[in-house]
């Protein structure tokens, strides 16, 4: 496909030194890897669109739940240590 039109915007300093490593280490020029990303991204495999609206599913699922396990012993972080050492002499013991 033939290029005919010029896109240009500012990047901080940081930003162009990433994209000219990024691209020197692929063996392409910044322009083959900005053409390649905006490709990727037109297609479908845009960061932040899908990705958001399922992280904002997956916390959601998990704050219905978040604080909710009783066990009945409101002391057990406290005894956690001991608990657990008991519970591993009886795996050794039997």
């Amino acid at each position: 496909m033939a290029k005919s039109e010029v896109y240009s915007w500012r990047v901080s300093p940081e930003v162009k030194v990433a994209l000219e490593q990024a691209a020197r280490s692929e063996n392409g020029s910044v322009a083959q890897l900005l053409d390649r990303i905006v490709h990727q991204w037109l297609r479908g495999g845009r960061r932040g669109t899908g990705e958001d609206a399922e992280q904002a599913r997956l916390h959601a699922t998990a704050a219905r739940v978040i604080g909710t396990i009783r066990g009945g012993n409101p002391r057990r972080a406290e005894e956690a240590r001991g608990t657990l050492r008991r519970r591993l002499r009886q795996r050794r013991a039997g």
